[in-house]
């Protein structure tokens, strides 16, 4: 395959008008290229532009779990037989595990067929899983839920662990075995062969002007308890909202506990906003004297891909295919990924080998076609355990919500294992539920005390996040008219809610008459919950330029 880099290009920007509430024009919010071709801009007449290209045999974007894993799996199967094969991987954080965020507990399955000799080689898996607690929270009062063998949340045998620290010391792995990583290196475009399949890529601009011209809590030791994993659902959510709570005991030499809050984002009310949620789901009697005395030293948000079985897309295609979260195999009610990324990178490697080193190949020049992936997986425990799990999360769409939807799990999955000769439907994209602001009541969240829940943007500033400022914002619009016109007019603006970075704020106009939107693309960490939310889908997330975004130190 084919990598190509640019060593400096831009985007065209020209002045329009976007209405506001009151027909104001306004500066143009997106410069990026794709919304406006260069090929349009006059200030690009007869400038060329060089790219450099490069060969490989197999190029794997993104520095997870699961690429690294293909990776480290194509290259043992290169030296288990004797052959060359060059494999590179490119990822757009500023080193491998950087933009890696998960308070994980991981099912080491995958990683014992990758690396049987895992504890040897000393991955940083330290603390198993010795507790396991599992609540129904009121606004004032837990409601324990026993944990029964079988259930999806019960973790014995598993590890909590920081996945960044995991991520890095997988990297550490594929170097050894000979995969070539470039950290820094953001894939901004697929590069195709004449025949439609899939060439290579080409990673991100850099050099490029703004307006487009060329140019985890540490906590008290006494309340620590290293091993114990605790889960919630319930309040401040109610029960058509779905979500709940994770809190895992690290044992990393000091009194350390990750915890996180998560929210559908299927939920109607515009008014609501996930990170206030966390802020105030914290200060319940059951959670807070786990935090009373520690201290908050990092912050993430990400996205998690829960459409399970129900959303997999067609996973192969000529010259490419596809591997790790992004498909959506995500275990829902277990809340775990990585060993099933982990795994579907292996059997990804496992299908590449054969085809990518056959010495009679097809063709030197299109892209090769491996749909033994696809079919490979259907055969794999990753399939049985999705398969299982299928009707569990889309079980919560129901009169009773949460309730009906673990009345559910305890029948079909608990007694059944999933079983049930039906699978059940989805409601629909997630940016199709926000109802109109008219029908729906705003939330009063309280203010943060600063000691147990904090503020917006101090909680970004932890989070490490930095992008050089020149650069033509990554967070694009379609069309600059809509966020005033029908976001802010019907939904009151949801993205300055939603998006768990402060990235998006509706500000007056400088002449005063009617509001505008303001990106403050610095922040962003990546999450994409802007991309997937956004009830007019006018949000077009492109990359920023490679070793941007958030600098997690082993989240």
């Amino acid at each position: 395959m084919t990598v190509q880099t640019e060593p400096a290009a831009s985007q065209l920007y020209t002045t329009v008008n976007r209405r506001t509430c009151s027909s104001v024009s306004a500066p143009r919010i997106t410069t990026h290229y794709t919304i406006h071709p260069r090929d349009q801009d006059s200030r690009w007449e007869g400038m060329e532009m060089e790219r450099f290209a490069d060969e490989a045999d197999v190029v794997i974007v993104g520095g997870g779990p699961a690429g690294l894993s293909a990776a480290i799996r194509l290259k043992q199967l290169a030296n288990k037989h004797g052959k060359e094969l060059r494999v590179c991987l490119v990822e757009k954080a500023s080193q491998i595990g950087a933009h890696t965020l998960s308070g994980a507990c991981l099912e080491p399955s995958a990683l014992t067929e990758l690396f049987p000799d895992w504890k040897e080689r000393g991955a940083p898996l330290n603390t198993p899983v010795t507790e396991d607690v599992f609540s129904i929270l009121t606004e004032k009062h837990r409601i324990p839920v026993p944990m029964l063998p079988g259930l999806p949340m019960m973790n014995h045998g598993n590890y909590i662990v920081r996945l960044g620290n995991f991520v890095r010391w997988l990297g550490e792995q594929a170097e050894e075995l000979g995969v070539e990583i470039y950290p820094g290196y953001a894939a901004a475009e697929v590069l195709f062969h004449e025949d439609g399949s899939v060439k290579g890529i080409a990673t991100n601009d850099v050099g490029i002007a703004k307006d487009g011209s060329p140019k985890l809590w540490s906590i008290e030791e006494k309340k620590w308890r290293p091993g114990r994993v605790e889960h919630s659902v319930g309040w401040p959510l109610n029960r058509n909202t779905y979500g709940g709570s994770f809190l895992y005991h690290l044992n990393e030499g000091e009194p350390l506990v990750a915890l996180g809050f998560v929210v559908g984002l299927d939920y109607n009310n515009p008014y609501l906003s996930p990170f206030r949620e966390f802020q105030r789901w914290k200060h319940h009697p059951f959670v807070a004297p786990t935090l009373e005395g520690g201290q908050r030293i990092a912050y993430g948000a990400r996205a998690l891909n829960e459409g399970g079985l129900q959303s997999i897309p067609k996973l192969t295609f000529p010259g490419g295919i596809l591997i790790g979260c992004s498909p959506g195999f995500m275990n829902v009610p277990k809340i775990k990924g990585t060993h099933t990324a982990m795994k579907s990178g292996m059997l990804a490697a496992e299908a590449i080998f054969p085809r990518v080193t056959a010495e009679n190949s097809e063709s030197e020049t299109a892209g090769l076609h491996i749909p033994e992936y696809s079919d490979n997986l259907k055969k794999s425990w990753v399939w049985k355990e999705l398969h299982s799990v299928r009707n569990i999360r889309p079980s919560f769409h129901n009169y009773f919500g949460l309730y009906g939807g673990m009345i559910y799990t305890g029948i079909f999955y608990w007694i059944f294992r999933g079983k049930e000769p039906w699978t059940l439907k989805h409601c629909g994209l997630d940016a199709d539920q926000l109802k109109p602001a008219k029908d729906c009541t705003p939330i009063e969240y309280p203010k943060p005390d600063g000691k147990i829940s904090f503020d917006l943007l101090s909680s970004v500033a932890l989070s490490g996040t930095n992008h050089e400022g020149d650069q033509p914002p990554h967070l694009t619009l379609k069309d600059d008219s809509v966020p005033v016109a029908r976001n802010l007019a019907i939904y009151d603006g949801p993205e300055q809610r939603f998006c768990p970075a402060g990235v998006y704020e509706y500000v007056p106009m400088e002449t005063g008459d009617g509001m505008r939107l303001q990106i403050n693309a610095q922040n962003c960490v990546h999450c994409k919950t802007c991309d997937i939310k956004d009830p007019s889908q006018n949000i077009n997330w492109v990359v920023p330029e490679g070793g941007g975004g958030p600098a997690y130190n082993g989240m």
